[in-house]
């Protein structure tokens, strides 16, 4: 029997891949806009920071065993107020990620924060040594949209 592909998995795959690049092809076909790192940071910061982390942030405010134990292996309950805290800062990064579409304006924040949340994230992870595969697809995933947002910033500041 086939092995199960983990929900985690795909969950990041669609937020941190595939959603965002359907959406850059999309647009850049349908409407003709200039194929680049403003389309593409547009994208990425709307789903890989906003959506991704506005959801993930819910789950942990509302079902921190999640995380608690598939992610960072704690057992009971005592870590559940610090992951619920930390649920509260994704839905407010998120937020800020989601809002961006519709002002574009906070978009080079959105990335910033998000970007260095990332990446910050990533490097603990790495220090950390993961010992399972949903701290390795945090780790990749982490790093992969620090990437993204710096190289989208990056482009910005050489406009």
């Amino acid at each position: 029997m086939a092995k199960k592909i983990p929900i985690y998995l795909v969950s990041i795959l669609l937020f941190m891949l595939i959603l965002p690049a359907g959406s850059v092809g999309w647009e850049w076909k349908a409407n003709g806009v200039a194929f680049g790192w403003p389309l593409m940071g547009k994208w990425f910061v709307f789903w890989a920071l906003g959506v991704r982390l506005f959801i993930a942030g819910i789950r942990q405010a509302t079902k921190p065993g999640f995380t608690a134990r598939e992610v960072f292996h704690i057992a009971g309950e005592d870590s559940f107020v610090v992951i619920r805290e930390l649920g509260f800062a994704n839905i407010c990064v998120g937020l800020l990620g989601i809002l961006s579409m519709w002002h574009p304006s906070w978009r080079d924040a959105a990335a910033t924060t998000g970007g260095l949340y990332f990446g910050l994230a990533g490097v603990l992870h790495l220090f950390k040594k993961p010992d399972s595969r949903n701290e390795v697809i945090a780790l990749v995933s982490d790093l992969y949209i620090f990437l993204i947002m710096l190289l989208y910033l990056l482009s910005e500041i050489h406009k």
